[in-house]
């Protein structure tokens, strides 16, 4: 069964279950996306940041060589560094990414923080990562979201992407964006998970016909690797009783009644694995429905932890951006 699919305010059919590409590891992303889209998936959410978008096109490319897709069947989604918000550095680095993947047109692109950042030549450094000088130094440039956003509508103009977005932001700054927005965003892209519901931030998005993206919907799981010390003292969501609890009530894996949470609320999800049983386990999580009981006890687990946060990965006293 395909996915099902969210209209976003720009026109576009979005699926509703995606794959993420965060972590994705180079030596094995070429495959991974391969398999996924055999699998069935036909949203893929990369980000220059990742590293891995050149391999992931080889998926992509292999997959459509082969009759087992046709580009327009895809929905590819990435996103702009925050090396590269000045006004003029925004259309290039496109269709560097672009021609990464190997594909004349994202089919979504995203401003993945609100964060702008001085240049760095992708000659130099490619991602370029957080720091300038490739070490500790964070050097802020001057340009302002909004000279960023005009350069994404640009984009849309241009053909060089279908639809565009924003990813990490909060409320004020939304509403500010709106203001001078010609282009409104589709989509808005955040950690969403039973620890951090950011139900006043839906309820925005909801009003203002944004369709939400939720990215690491399993919680604390994908950060255990940085050792981030919230993220080790939680009791893992896939793990924890009243989850597993209710996932055997409709005979399904905890990671199901996780993604169900999120995408029977009205969001897409992203989840990744390099596993085929869980790969397909994730896709088909839309086939059943929680009860509105079972939902609000999920939901219920909120306790406002983010782990997203530049400063959970690196001390700075200049990144508070969540504050």
């Amino acid at each position: 069964m395909p996915s099902p699919v969210i209209k976003l305010n720009s026109g576009y059919d979005m699926p509703q279950v995606g794959f993420g590409l965060w972590k994705v590891d180079n030596a094995v992303a070429a495959d991974v996306v391969y398999n996924a889209i055999k699998t069935g998936y036909r949203l893929f959410d990369g980000a220059c940041d990742y590293g891995n978008e050149v391999e992931c096109g080889k998926g992509v490319a292999r997959a459509i060589q082969e009759g087992i897709v046709k580009r327009e069947d895809l929905f590819i989604v990435s996103k702009l560094w925050n090396s590269f918000h000045d006004a003029e550095r925004v259309e290039p680095i496109v269709k560097k990414q672009l021609a990464d993947w190997g594909i004349d047109y994202f089919d979504l692109y995203l401003i993945h923080f609100p964060v702008a950042l001085e240049y760095v030549d992708p000659s130099v450094r490619y991602p370029p990562g957080w720091f300038y000088d490739g070490k500790s130094e964070i050097r802020p440039s001057k340009a302002t979201i909004q000279e960023t956003w005009t350069a994404m509508e640009s984009l849309v103009g241009k053909g060089l992407a279908k639809s565009i977005g924003i990813s990490n932001f909060q409320a004020q700054l939304i509403y500010d964006l709106l203001r001078y927005a010609k282009i409104r965003p589709a989509t808005l892209q955040i950690e969403h998970h039973p620890y951090l519901v950011q139900q006043e931030l839906l309820n925005l998005a909801k009003h203002e016909g944004i369709a939400v993206t939720a990215y690491s919907s399993f919680g604390p799981a994908s950060f255990l690797e940085f050792n981030m010390q919230h993220a080790v003292k939680l009791t893992p969501l896939m793990e924890d009783e009243t989850i597993k609890k209710i996932a055997s009530k409709y005979n399904r894996e905890p990671s199901q009644v996780l993604l169900r949470w999120a995408t029977q609320r009205g969001l897409a999800i992203i989840p990744k694995t390099t596993r085929p049983a869980v790969m397909a386990s994730n896709f088909q999580s839309t086939d059943f429905d929680l009860s509105e009981e079972d939902i609000a006890t999920i939901s219920s687990f909120d306790r406002g932890i983010r782990f997203n946060q530049p400063t959970n990965y690196f001390p700075t006293e200049h990144l508070w951006i969540f504050g």
